[in-house]
């Protein structure tokens, strides 16, 4: 397996702002040390909560659930590239019957390899739990970029320019593409282009008050998704031209 990590982590020596001027890795994260800090603090306090105060009754429930659907292992872990391209084991609920390609294909709408529970756990977002314990380790935050399988990110990245440029900051929960809509595969060069630009734009804008607005809006869409159960996924649009993939690049290189 290549090295992930210094491979990945390259890309982020320099990179253009607004000012057109080139910025390093460090004075990124100087620029935005105060901020850091607070969203380092919240994340501990939040996950801690989580943690303490709501996995104790809801674990047990999961668990049940989860047996009784089908056979396999209660949470399903897969390795992620996060933080400057660092890998790390991303923690999930295991929403699909135990499979060869889970770490190699993305799940569709009506995937046979999603379980009945899985299905709502997914709907929901409740699979996702499990990754507070990754923010307790310091792997994620509870707002930012979704972190890629590595397979993704490779490939990702291959098609559009600067795509790592996300991964300066610490992977998240949810996040900016989420609550716009981009969610389900991401498989045409449509679908990749829209969650980077909605990622690059977090990573441009992070706040606090930004991270608190994408969390109220992901809570708004976990109760919705509730009574709307079968909404389908959006859609991924269409396959871009060249000539159109060439001058979307170009604008947001």
């Amino acid at each position: 397996m290549r090295n992930t990590t210094s491979l990945e982590a390259s890309i982020y020596h320099q990179h253009k702002w607004e000012d057109e001027k080139a910025h390093t890795i460090r004075q990124f994260i100087e620029a935005r040390k105060g901020y850091l800090v607070l969203k380092r603090i919240f994340d501990i306090i939040v996950a801690s909560t989580v943690t303490l105060l709501i996995f104790p009754w809801l674990l047990p429930v999961i668990i049940v659930l989860i047996k009784l659907d089908s056979k396999g292992p209660i949470f399903f872990k897969q390795k992620r590239v996060g933080f400057l391209g660092r890998t790390f084991w991303c923690y999930k609920f295991r929403t699909m019957y135990v499979n060869d390609a889970a770490d190699t294909r993305q799940a569709v709408r009506n995937d046979p390899r999603v379980t009945r529970v899985g299905q709502f756990l997914r709907n929901t977002g409740i699979d996702e739990l499990p990754q507070f314990v990754n923010v307790l380790l310091g792997h994620m935050s509870i707002v930012g970029p979704r972190p890629h399988m590595l397979k993704d990110s490779r490939d990702f990245a291959e098609v559009v320019t600067n795509y790592k440029f996300r991964n300066l900051v610490r992977p998240g929960i949810t996040g900016m593409s989420q609550v716009r809509g981009c969610r389900g595969p991401a498989t045409t060069f449509a679908s990749i282009f829209r969650r980077y630009q909605w990622d690059a734009y977090y990573v441009r804008n992070v706040s606090f008050v930004l991270d608190v607005r994408i969390m109220v809006e992901t809570g708004f869409l976990m109760i919705t998704s509730l009574f709307n159960k079968d909404k389908p996924i959006p859609a991924e649009g269409a396959v871009a031209s060249h000539s159109e993939r060439a001058a979307a690049e170009k604008k947001i290189a």
